[in-house]
């Protein structure tokens, strides 16, 4: 009696690590979703390897935390998808802190203290550097990562963010960054194997990304995202829940769940949130932002509700107006012509997600 007690207590145990991701089965492969915010960063363990893909915000030590408390020591692959401060923002730190066996960039220089602070530390280190292009692929043990984006460098900064399939016997994850659709159009045309069974979604679930070809091409039964509560961007954006729900895939965030973990043997999976409690799926935009349901169209906006979008005040809205009557928006991209809205400014609009020009899906 006493070892049937025993048995039915180990089992339980052994169910109860297992879910809470406090053990580790040998053999499996464990996919943190680290929650860090509006940020974002991803850790890969499994037998024989620990890869880290980006380092969350800067001013922050979630990163190093998460990291820390998992108890790695040592990172055989860290891959930086791109210089953006959500991306890099504990590099420098990652760096300093664990023992670094090999880096991937894009080689995208970018001109922020930031991104100077971790080619720093790179040089200050002794790991290895390598600036990946599509096609590449590279094992660690039953793991196999493929290199799906970038074919080379432009002078867009998310054009170049690095983009990885990881394959563990018959279970894909793919991993995107920040790539958005012209990104997606380029995987697409390569040919190369985009399948996966999980996706990340790109730029934290933004409008910007995940259409709908891509996600045909990827075919995905979940995805996840990485955001923040009450974040700047009003990420997820609603356009893409849509889509996944159009489409019968179940979408999950770490504003919503915390830090989320798949788990695989290499034919099956699991998921779940690392709290222990039940993953909740998202079915609309982070919380909030219910004024974003009153979107801004540039050609029929007024002049107060222009003023509603980021970088646009007094002035803008008035030359705004003034344009329009010449000719009118084509798309947001054309805000170009208003006085001091470069690209970043213009980006930083389509983030917000105010601003759109009706009858035009490019926004």
């Amino acid at each position: 009696m006493g070892r049937i007690r025993l048995s039915i207590f180990l089992l339980a145990l052994f169910v109860l690590l297992g879910a809470t991701g406090l053990g580790h089965a040998q053999g499996d492969m464990y996919v943190y979703f680290l929650d860090v915010g509006q940020a974002e960063s991803t850790l890969l363990l499994g037998p024989g390897f620990t890869i880290l893909i980006d380092a969350g915000d800067w001013g922050k030590s979630d990163v190093i935390d998460h990291l820390q408390r998992l108890g790695v020591e040592k990172v055989d692959l860290f891959i930086v998808t791109h210089p953006h401060a959500d991306h890099i923002g504990q590099a420098a730190a990652v760096l300093d802190s664990f023992s670094v066996a090999e880096v991937w960039m894009s080689g995208f220089e970018h001109t922020t203290l930031l991104f100077e602070k971790l080619l720093d530390a790179l040089l200050e280190g002794e790991a290895d550097y390598l600036e990946p292009r599509t096609g590449e692929w590279v094992s660690y043990g039953e793991l196999r990562l493929e290199v799906v984006n970038p074919a080379d460098i432009g002078t867009n900064l998310h054009a170049s963010n690095i983009v990885v399939r990881a394959v563990y016997g018959n279970v894909a994850f793919l991993f995107t960054g920040d790539a958005e659709r012209p990104s997606e159009r380029d995987m697409i045309g390569t040919d190369l194997p985009l399948g996966a069974q999980i996706l990340q979604l790109g730029h934290h679930g933004s409008r910007t990304s995940s259409s709908l070809e891509f996600l045909l091409a990827v075919r995905p039964e979940l995805a996840i995202y990485s955001a923040g509560l009450d974040g700047p961007f009003g990420h997820p954006h609603q356009e893409v829940i849509d889509r996944l729900k159009i489409l019968g895939i179940p979408v999950y965030g770490t504003e919503i769940n915390g830090t989320i973990i798949a788990r695989t043997d290499g034919h099956t999976y699991t998921i779940y949130a690392e709290s222990g409690q039940d993953l909740v799926p998202t079915m609309r935009p982070s919380l909030q932002h219910l004024e974003e349901e009153r979107r801004v169209e540039l050609n029929s906006a007024s002049y107060a509700e222009l003023q509603r979008i980021r970088h646009i005040g007094p002035a803008r809205a008035q030359e705004i107006i003034n344009l329009r009557e010449i000719l009118p928006f084509r798309s947001v991209d054309d805000l170009k012509w208003v006085a001091g809205l470069g690209a970043q400014k213009i980006e930083e609009i389509k983030e917000q997600g105010l601003a759109y020009v009706k009858g035009v899906s490019k926004d």
